[in-house]
């Protein structure tokens, strides 16, 4: 977690920190108490029990804390995903179709690859569409993913900060072959990405 691959890292793995956070802090704080109710409260230091009542204070401030952490992790992720769902206008726009059991990248150009080239330093708008099927695209390096839908428009974006070749995968089961609906980003300088994106040679697939 934390690396540096795309824009959105900080953000998704911020909210999933936040609440491991919290989570094991109410997890260690809840253990620690029930050792402490059981050592305190056992039969042999009070063979007759207290009539204990209810605490008005007590269970206002056990209704309030657990509100306002819900609403902070509520407000945390919202604000992450707003980001998400907000394309710039001047995102490079690639078409991808989603079929039994394969991606394929369509670019403005026309060209047509089976894996997905992109820059680096420059948001990247893919425009999702299925073709038969219920798919997933996901592209977990990058913390981004996405329903694919017949007759639905669906997209994602984000920018890629580093080079590097990144998984793409489908998570959503769509048949027997679902497992092997995979593929490979590709993330390049500018100047490189704009020689492969012009040129004439294999347009089916990058190795």
């Amino acid at each position: 977690m934390l690396s540096d691959a795309s824009n959105f890292i900080k953000e998704v793995d911020g909210v999933f920190l936040f609440i491991l956070g919290i989570s094991l802090t109410l997890l260690v704080l809840i253990t620690v108490l029930m050792v402490l109710f059981v050592l305190k409260f056992n039969r042999k230091r009070n063979p007759r029990p207290e009539n204990i009542k209810g605490n008005t204070t007590l269970e206002i401030i056990w209704t309030v804390i657990p509100t306002i952490l819900v609403v902070g992790m509520f407000y945390y992720g919202w604000y992450g995903y707003k980001k998400m769902t907000a394309a710039p206008k001047d995102a490079f726009e690639i078409n991808v179709n989603g079929r039994m059991w394969a991606w394929e990248f369509i670019y403005p150009n026309g060209k047509k690859t089976d894996t997905l080239v992109v820059p680096i330093n420059k948001p990247v708008k893919l425009n999702l569409n299925s073709l038969d099927v219920n798919h997933s695209f996901f592209i977990p390096a990058f913390r981004i993913k996405k329903d694919v839908i017949p007759n639905k428009n669906n997209y994602l974006w984000f920018v890629a900060n580093e080079t590097g070749v990144y998984d793409i995968a489908c998570a959503e089961y769509c048949g027997l072959r679902h497992s092997y609906m995979y593929s490979k980003l590709y993330s390049l300088h500018q100047n490189e990405f704009e020689q492969w994106y012009n040129s004439t040679t294999d347009t089916t697939s990058r190795k």
